[in-house]
């Protein structure tokens, strides 16, 4: 029997790729049988994560996917490297917390260079590399997953920066979706709730923990494993007549049209 999921043959960039959502999506991705290209700036972490995975399925590159020359040379040498890129996981973020009006302007920006130019950064560059495939003949040149968030629908309390990145996330995902449709270029985003993941502690600690789960149907946080496999999905043939659309990934805690 055929396994839509398989990613057998398929080179994958995952940015953020040294922990959390990044590291478990890496790791499917070559339990699926695909190369993962692993992107980070934690250059310990991401390279334990190659060292794990073996140099005959992945990759590392250290950088910022905020630094539009890292993105550009980490693009390119991956394609001399592979001969193709067939996907991209958009999922490189951090959280910098304040409320509004006590948000210094720093802060706001550099979630915003992260989590939302990095998204475009990368996401142009792969998509270029895809369209010039698509234009020699490849009927299925790759998919793009970007990683967004129930923040970004319905916004958070301490987070406008982030809330509101990954509401541009949303927008990223329908404008690209629609420019490229007509090469075979697939774009998505995962919009997630809570996973269990260091960026998550504060609203899992006992103070916050009963208010966010009360909000979740399923009654329990996510896993970086669980979530991973959605993404994997959306990467896959299995998905092959998805585009543009947003899949939220959150037990339910946002639920509607």
């Amino acid at each position: 029997m055929i396994n839509p999921m398989s990613l057998e043959g398929r080179n994958i960039i995952v940015t953020g790729a040294g922990q959390g959502v990044g590291e478990a999506a890496a790791e499917l991705v070559v339990s699926l049988g695909g190369r993962a290209i692993l992107v980070d700036m934690q250059a310990d972490k991401v390279q334990a994560l190659g060292d794990k995975l073996g140099a005959e399925n992945s990759e590392v590159h250290v950088g910022s996917v905020a630094e539009p020359g890292f993105v550009q040379d980490m693009v390119a040498n991956a394609i001399t490297k592979n001969g193709a890129i067939h996907g991209l996981v958009n999922n490189a973020g951090i959280v910098r917390a304040a409320m509004i009006n006590k948000m210094p302007f720093e802060t706001w920006q550099q979630v915003i260079d992260v989590n939302l130019t990095g998204v475009y950064l990368c996401l142009q560059a792969v998509g270029r590399h895809m369209i010039e495939r698509a234009k020699d003949g490849d009927k299925t040149p790759g998919s793009i997953v970007n990683i967004s968030s129930i923040a970004g629908r319905r916004g958070t309390i301490g987070q406008i920066n982030y809330g509101a990145a990954k509401a541009g996330v949303l927008g990223i995902t329908m404008s690209a979706a629609k420019e490229w449709g007509r090469y075979g270029i697939r774009v998505n985003s995962a919009c997630f709730g809570v996973v269990e993941t260091e960026m998550t502690e504060t609203v899992r600690s006992e103070k916050f923990r009963d208010g966010y789960m009360a909000q979740i149907v399923l009654q329990r946080f996510s896993t970086p494993e669980e979530v991973s496999k959605s993404v994997c999905y959306l990467l896959s043939e299995a998905s092959s007549y998805v585009t543009g659309q947003h899949l939220s990934i959150d037990g339910g805690a946002h639920i509607g049209y």
